[in-house]
């Protein structure tokens, strides 16, 4: 069985002061919370400080991007050298970095392979537009985000996927449990294709986007499905809380 997984991507939001007082409002029961992955992936800004408040419990960061070159003249971009004593995972892929910094396939798998040469763990996300979608073009994109993002790369079972359909991130419009479970299946085979079945078998798919406290439950119910990639809701502690929670409590169920 994997182990659950609940990341909060809290993405351009907070500053340090209300990043630390977030955490500390659900610190003390995040903590208590067994049965699950519990990854935080605060601003750059708040990595230190938050890495510093959440020392010694069992709460992990992440990043919310980086750049593949160890050092250099690449003016306000962060090297997996930095991250590396700061945080465990980082999120690669994701849309907004690809809609909105022009970000491709091959720079992802460039960052995907210094990621894992530096020991930090990617969060890679994969996900159609709403025209793809509507096209029937969802698999046709995911394969090849997810064909290209692990080329050349040595198979590794503490690889984390997102699927993350872009025309549910931030809208409030939850892909179905149907798609999400379907493509989430199919990310898995293809992982099986390009690595290999135990390494696909191992790996944690996650769905994201519009996850709330009232929807989580049903994703996680699906055996495919292991956890999530949260957006706002993360920035509220009691819905965070209530989505690690429930996490826990549906994947623990289907244990027995």
């Amino acid at each position: 069985m994997r182990l659950p997984f609940i990341a909060g991507n809290w993405k351009m939001n907070t500053s340090v002061s209300e990043a630390l007082k977030l955490v500390q409002d659900m610190l003390i029961e995040l903590d208590k919370i067994d049965g699950v992955e519990k990854v935080i992936c605060p601003p750059f800004v708040s990595l230190v400080p938050i890495r510093d408040l959440v020392k010694g419990s069992s709460i992990k960061l992440g990043a919310q991007n980086m750049y593949f070159e160890q050092k250099g003249a690449f003016t306000g971009e962060i090297s997996p050298v930095m991250l590396v004593d700061l945080c465990q995972y980082v999120i690669l892929g994701h849309s907004e970095r690809r809609n909105y910094f022009g970000e491709t396939d091959e720079l992802i798998n460039n960052k995907v392979r210094a990621a894992f040469g530096r020991g930090l763990i990617p969060i890679l996300c994969v996900g159609e537009s709403l025209r793809e979608n509507e096209a029937s073009k969802t698999q046709e994109v995911v394969k090849r985000q997810i064909t290209i993002a692990l080329r050349d790369i040595n198979p590794s079972s503490s690889l984390v996927v997102a699927y993350e359909p872009v025309w549910a991130i931030g809208t409030g419009k939850a892909a179905t449990v149907k798609q999400a479970s379907a493509t989430i299946k199919f990310i898995r085979d293809i992982i099986a294709t390009v690595w290999d079945k135990k390494t696909a078998q191992e790996a944690r798919i996650l769905y994201g986007g519009s996850v709330t406290q009232g929807n989580i439950s049903e994703f996680v119910a699906e055996s495919d499905i292991d956890g999530a990639l949260v957006g706002g809701a993360s920035l509220k502690a009691d819905e965070f809380l209530g989505i690690v929670r429930q996490t826990t409590l549906i994947k623990s169920k289907a244990k027995l």
